[in-house]
């Protein structure tokens, strides 16, 4: 391990950028093999000939994706301290190995059982270590720049879900679907094992970088042979007064944290919101087929969503540095609300698109404003750990939302009132949105609220 973090510090020190962004290159190629295999985007190409060849129901199939994700609530909150303890690129290693080692076997299987017992902890390792160790190795190492950080592996991971599904139906369509699920393995043990075991440190601290350096010192401070010990860097870190340029850091404890206002607001607001858009996007194909739209021109709805959550990544990180965080995570939910409510509407081709891209851009500022306003409101020390706990509220709004819509539609012959229910519900958590003002620091006495400062907390250490 010593002989892999000094393989670090030496790279570290020869590159002519910051080491952050090996980190975050590394997420990118996760983003186009690991992230991808047990992704919805990509099983959706497998569904007729697995069932076709096996003779399975497609409801039994897609079972297997709901178990998994109802996995994943509970070992998030594991998932968060292994992160916190070990660091993301363990976490990540071991998640990509598994996740090869599961595509490969799915290549085998000729029962449901077998099925089950592999993509189950397959969807599991995609709904947690993988959907909290990405974002959470990023906002490790970025402060200053941390939405642009979690801008570019908000794109890597559209750009890894538009991409691998259509590779693996050329492979399906030329040889057949067990090839590509080799395929799939093959290019998660190439991208993601030993890369993310090599490259990726837990904190910049733990290789004596400072995170996240101002553009003007960066270059002094990586390439510096190490005039400041160690030893003051730990304390400085420990103290709470890391920081980068004018950003200052506070950590709170996991205990802290459950003491705050916000801690729980956030909480709801992430379950609410991630109800919404796991709603939508798994629906909204077959509401416009229930609107007499073609099922071949309905299905842009679900690419058109898809595209327009990638610029969204790149347009609310410029703002998030500008703007409070709180009022964009508000925005976002209302860009979401009209969309909603213009898809409950949408009966022809042109508003199905306009509401799709609205409801994706939206959906996309909403992932990435989460992603970045735990690690801005309660620093890095423990971020993996306050993360899990409230992953399982984000999984679980996340399956409850499709399930919701499913049986309002049965009740009701509609989608309209589900995606009524649905406008209504992200609006709601807009408003809320707003009371999240960020915490006072830890042992701060004063009951004043901290002011509303765009930047990192939108406050300043006191």
């Amino acid at each position: 391990m010593t002989n892999v973090t000094g393989l670090r510090t030496r790279m570290a020190h020869a590159l002519p950028f910051y080491y952050g962004w090996v980190v975050a290159g590394n997420g990118v190629a996760l983003s186009l093999s690991t992230r991808t295999v047990m992704a919805v985007a990509t099983l959706s190409v497998f569904v007729v000939p697995m069932t076709q060849s096996m003779g399975w129901s497609v409801g039994m199939f897609s079972g297997a994706v709901s178990l998994g994700g109802l996995a994943a609530v509970f070992v998030s909150p594991i998932v968060g301290r292994w992160l916190d303890k070990y660091g993301a690129g363990v976490i990540l290693g071991a998640g990509s190995f598994a996740t090869g080692a599961i595509a490969v076997g799915l290549a085998f299987v000729a029962h449901p059982l077998a099925f089950y017992a592999l993509y189950v902890p397959g969807r599991m390792i995609f709904s947690g270590p993988l959907e909290m160790g990405l974002p959470t190795a990023v906002s490790n190492w970025f402060i200053r720049r941390r939405p642009v950080g979690l801008a570019v592996d908000h794109i890597a991971k559209g750009a890894g879900l538009a991409m691998v599904p259509w590779a693996m139906t050329l492979i399906i369509t030329g040889y057949d679907w067990r090839t590509a699920w080799v395929v799939l393995g093959i290019l998660t043990f190439a991208l993601g094992v030993a890369p993310s075991l090599l490259l990726v440190a837990r904190r910049p601290e733990d290789m004596g970088l400072e995170p996240d350096p101002e553009p003007a010192r960066e270059d002094s401070l990586e390439r510096s042979s190490g005039n400041r010990a160690s030893g003051d860097q730990d304390a400085e870190a420990a103290s709470g007064s890391g920081n980068s340029g004018s950003f200052a850091e506070i950590d709170f404890t996991v205990g802290q944290a459950l003491r705050t206002r916000a801690f729980w607001i956030l909480a709801i607001f992430s379950g609410a919101s991630m109800m919404v858009q796991a709603g939508l996007s798994l629906h909204q194909v077959s509401h416009y087929i229930s609107q007499g739209i073609d099922p071949r021109f309905a299905a842009i709805s679900a690419s058109t969503f898809a595209l327009a959550q990638m610029p969204a990544g790149l347009f609310w990180a410029a703002l998030a540095r500008r703007v409070p965080i709180r009022f964009l995570m508000m925005f976002a939910s209302f860009v979401v609300t009209l969309a909603a409510a213009g898809t409950v509407m949408s009966d022809w081709l042109l508003p199905e698109i306009i509401s799709a891209a609205g409801i994706g851009f939206g959906v996309g500022g909403l992932h990435l404003l989460i992603r970045l306003v735990w690690a801005d409101y309660y620093g890095r020390q423990n971020l993996g750990t306050i993360r899990g706990l409230t992953m399982s509220v984000q999984v679980g709004g996340q399956a409850l939302g499709p399930v919701i819509a499913g049986f309002m539609f049965d009740y009701f012959d509609s989608y309209r009132i589900p995606f009524s229910f649905f406008a209504v519900a992200v609006f709601l958590a807009g408003l809320m949105a707003v009371a999240a003002r960020p915490p006072r620091a830890p042992g701060e006495a004063s009951t004043r609220e901290p002011a509303d400062v765009p930047g990192l907390s939108e406050r300043h250490t006191p």
